[in-house]
């Protein structure tokens, strides 16, 4: 039987949080702190899908309050949103006018629910953050050093350095026991590492960013990281395959970990070599190992079994 019940839609922002309801009733604006959050989960009760846009953060208390107020809830890419609104013909922009366009997605798209969220690991995702942060001020500092650079001011760049090397290790030393004081994250990225390419980082960012890794299918993960290449044809004319949207960060660490692969000798540099010969370009190789990378890296996860290099050869 089909579920008519109503569909929800909030757009968030650092203050308010706009709500809106599919078929259209009238929107409501509540604060986004702990009070608004809880208010607007037992506002909801009764919903069958409410749907909020990714916006760097802000959702997650929302999502969080209303998980635990037993609320479905879907979070999505701004961008298929956006192209959802001009596929109805809003136009309009608004905070009003987007929540509405939220919960007509919701009515008519119905994505997957998220789900619920796991402190320990959002705190690994968090630490991961910063040290991403604290490696990207590294290389701007680094930049900084240059021949002409006056003593006094170099001084005080080394110094910086000095204080982002020492923060740096302390994040690494974090992480690492982080994940040993947790067996199923020992468990996964022991058998994560067993691939080539993939060490503590790349595997520690699979961890944080990825919970879904051995959970869905190596297709639904593919076009979740964003690995998935998009066909630009029209007629006659054969446009080249682009990858977009998906997790920077997890897509980011798995390029990095193709570099890597692609040079070490087995099934996956036999993959690369064959695909060159093939023509292919240098960045289209290390996409398609990347993408061969995290389909092997789900099996493994899956199947709670090391790297095997006859799994490479899996379709």
């Amino acid at each position: 039987m089909t579920d008519t019940r109503p569909t929800a839609g909030i757009d968030v922002s650092k203050d308010f949080l706009d709500l809106a309801t599919y078929p259209p009733t009238e929107p409501v604006r509540l604060p986004n702190t702990p009070d608004g959050c809880v208010a607007l989960a037992a506002r909801l009760a009764g919903i069958r899908l409410v749907v909020l846009e990714a916006t760097g953060g802000y959702e997650s208390a929302v999502v969080a309050a209303l998980h635990l107020g037993g609320v479905p809830v879907a979070v999505v890419n701004p961008r298929q949103a956006r192209d959802f609104a001009r596929v109805v013909g809003r136009h309009a922009k608004s905070d009003a006018v987007d929540a509405l366009v939220l919960a007509e997605f919701a009515a008519k798209i119905d994505p997957p629910q998220a789900t619920a969220p796991d402190p320990d690991r959002e705190a690994l995702a968090a630490v991961l953050t910063r040290r991403r942060q604290l490696l990207d001020m590294r290389v701007m500092e680094s930049n900084r050093l240059r021949p002409d650079t006056p003593a006094a001011i170099r001084a005080g760049i080394q110094d910086h350095l000095a204080w982002l090397d020492e923060h740096i290790a302390a994040a690494d030393r974090e992480l690492a026991c982080a994940i040993r004081r947790t067996p199923a994250w020992r468990a996964e990225g022991d058998l994560l590492r067993s691939l080539p390419g993939i060490g503590p980082v790349v595997s520690r960012t699979l961890i944080a960013d990825l919970p879904e890794l051995g959970h869905r299918s190596a297709d639904q993960l593919v076009a979740l990281v964003g690995l998935a290449p998009f066909a630009q044809d029209s007629g006659r004319r054969s446009g080249g395959r682009h990858i977009r949207g998906g997790r920077a960060t997890v897509r980011r660490a798995l390029y990095l970990a193709a570099l890597t692969a692609r040079r070490v000798a087995g099934p996956l540099k036999d993959f690369a070599d064959r695909l060159k010969a093939r023509g292919k370009a240098a960045k289209v190789v290390l996409v398609a190992v990347a993408r061969r990378l995290l389909v092997i890296a789900n099996a493994v996860v899956r199947d709670g079994r090391p790297w095997q290099p006859a799994l490479a050869e899996a379709k």
